[in-house]
Formats: C-alpha cells, sequence, structure tokens
C-alpha cells in the first residue's frame, strides 16, 4: 500500500471537497493518507494531521490540489526528500498542474500501477549573504521558478553588481534582476522579456527588469555556475524567491543563486506537452497548411 500526502489551496473550497472525497477512497483501500497540520485543520480531517518532521518520511507521492502557486509549495515541502507531485489544476490554466480533478482517481491509479513518467525540474538555491543583519544573517532558500532583487516600494531602481563563477560582469540600473530556472522561464521572466526554456533543460537565466542602461539582453549561463547578486551604491532593495517577499537587503547584502542538488519531480500521464501548453496559455492555434 501507499502513502499519499496531500497540499491544500486554502482559498479554494473545491480543494478541500477533492481532498475529503480522495482521502475517503484512498483509505478505503488501506492507502495511508497525511495532511500538514494546517491543511488537516483547514480541511477538517485532523486524524489525518502529520508534523512537518514526518510528513515525507517514507512518503510515495504527493499531490497538490489548487494552481501553480500551491504547486510551488508542494514542491519546497518534499523535493529534498526525492518524492514526486502530482499537480491538480484547481485554477486557471497552469504550466505546472496538469491533471484535472475529475481525473484525480485515475491519476492515482495509474501512479500506484507505475503507469506515468516523471520529470525533473530543476532547482535553485539562493543563499543569502546580509552582513548589514544581525548574526545568523545567512541562509538559504529553494526555488523552482526564481529569485529577485528588486526595488523597493519607494519606486527608485535599484543598482546590482553581477559576477559569475566569482568573476564580476557588470553593475545593472534596473527596476530588478531576476535569477530564473527554465520553469521559472515562463513566470516573471518571461513578462521582463526572458526567453522561453523547456522545462527538460537545465540552465540559470539572469533577466534584468527595466533596465536603465544599454545592456538589456537576458543571459542563459550554464547550470553549474553560480550567479551573485550584491546590492551596491546608496539604496537598498528587497529579496523575493517565487513570489515571497523575503525581506530587505542593505547596500552590501547579496545572494547566490546555484543549483540545487536536488531537482523537482513531476509526475506526468502523457498529457499536453510542453508546447500544447503554450500553445493552449497564449491562444497559439494551428495555422492552415499551405499558407504563407
Amino acid at each position: 500500500m501507499a502513502s499519499v500526502a496531500f497540499v491544500l489551496h486554502h482559498e479554494r473550497p473545491e480543494a478541500v471537497a477533492l481532498a475529503r472525497e480522495a482521502a475517503t477512497s484512498l483509505l478505503d483501500q488501506d492507502h495511508e493518507v497525511r495532511l500538514s497540520e494546517a491543511d488537516a485543520r483547514h480541511a477538517g480531517l485532523p486524524d489525518l494531521a502529520c508534523a512537518q518532521g514526518r510528513l515525507t518520511l517514507g512518503l510515495d507521492v504527493a499531490v497538490s490540489l489548487g494552481g501553480d502557486g500551491t504547486m510551488l509549495r508542494t514542491v519546497d515541502l518534499v523535493a529534498d526528500d526525492r518524492v514526486p507531485v502530482i499537480g491538480v489544476n484547481l485554477g486557471h490554466l497552469g504550466y505546472l498542474a496538469e491533471v484535472e480533478p475529475r481525473h484525480l482517481h485515475t491519476a492515482l491509479r495509474r501512479f500506484f500501477a507505475g503507469d506515468h513518467d516523471v520529470q525533473e525540474r530543476m532547482r535553485l538555491t539562493v543563499a543569502v549573504d546580509a552582513p548589514s543583519r544581525d548574526a545568523g544573517s545567512s541562509c538559504s532558500f529553494p526555488a523552482l521558478n526564481e529569485a529577485v532583487v528588486g526595488k523597493t516600494p519607494t519606486g527608485q531602481i535599484v543598482r546590482v553588481e553581477v559576477a559569475v563563477d566569482g568573476e564580476r560582469f557588470t553593475t545593472y540600473h534596473a527596476d530588478g534582476i531576476i535569477v530564473a530556472t527554465p520553469t521559472g522561464s515562463t513566470a516573471y521572466a518571461w513578462s521582463a522579456g526572458g526567453p522561453i526554456i523547456a522545462p527538460s533543460h537545465a540552465a540559470l537565466l539572469l533577466i534584468p527588469v527595466a533596465p536603465h542602461m544599454l545592456f538589456d539582453r537576458p543571459l542563459v549561463l550554464p547550470p553549474h555556475a553560480t550567479v551573485r547578486l550584491e546590492v551596491a551604491a546608496d539604496r537598498a532593495a528587497v529579496l523575493s524567491v517565487d513570489g515571497r517577499s523575503l525581506g530587505r537587503l542593505e547596500v552590501g547584502d547579496a545572494i547566490a543563486c546555484t543549483a540545487a542538488r536536488h531537482p523537482a519531480l513531476v509526475a506526468t500521464f502523457n498529457g499536453r506537452g510542453f508546447l500544447g501548453i503554450l500553445k493552449a496559455k497564449f491562444g497559439l492555434n494551428d495555422r492552415s497548411a499551405g499558407h504563407w
């Protein structure tokens, strides 16, 4: 029998309903079902609550019930323990959650039977070096999409010195600097003019946001590179990772972005491929053959 964890979007009632229905079915089949303590309270399933330190222990699969944001949270919880994730799409069409709610039971049955593929998605480790803060200022965060050093609410542009593998590249004057993965190339990096890269690749993307300088092109760097962003000159910046604001960076503070040791594992079931999702997302309907 398998152990299954559910991760819920707390603002979507359908996530609760689907978790309850699926949990009942799985328990009837003698599978084990787990939820984090917060998700179990939210879903009214206190008997299935599992302490965070034990949530991934021996876990076979995690099921994300929400959209791409819930997938990001699920990956953060389980990727370091090499647990694959099934994404159930309860929002708008996304890039990560491919299973429709009505197909969850089929997806689980196919997963248990081994009738699925597992995609590896590169992740980042974002190490923060903030000498402006008190002791213990060094910490790190995982990211599936991107890390951003951007301007504060005052609206002034930031000046960020960029180095790659210890070699100084340049100082950007911009609204922000993004370091993204191929999965993140369809998120904030895309809206900032970066290239779209198939998630099967491994690479680091460096994209300036609204740069106030002549050089404004995004860079695609090898996956083994270390990209360091240091806040320069006379104004602070803010750090966000996968859309979560993590606080203020003062002048002299820096982050270093490298490929994480463990990629995200995403279970797929021969649904729409990456190009199919792009076509649906952006309305790229096929044109009739023979027209130029």
